[in-house]
């Protein structure tokens, strides 16, 4: 695993995150020669991250679903 100190991973941040995600190698970052830090690679996208739609299938409808719950007479401003 490469370290690299603080100050030059500051520098050059950008390219060192390109570099970590094309070669999947992390790198430790350093603080006057003491590991503070690393950066590693992403893990790849899991497919079934995409949580639309993911509960299809999952629900049970008991009962009916279209009349009121409550009587129109239990309402005053009804009346």
């Amino acid at each position: 695993m490469r370290e690299m100190a603080i100050s030059k991973f500051k520098a050059t941040c950008l390219s060192v995150l390109d570099e970590v995600s094309k070669t999947n190698e992390p790198v430790r970052i350093t603080k006057r020669g003491k590991a503070i830090a690393q950066v590693v690679p992403a893990p790849p996208p899991d497919a079934r991250a995409n949580w639309f739609g993911s509960l299809v299938g999952t629900g049970k409808i008991v009962g009916d679903i279209v009349s009121p719950v409550f009587d129109e007479s239990d309402f005053d401003a009804l009346r």
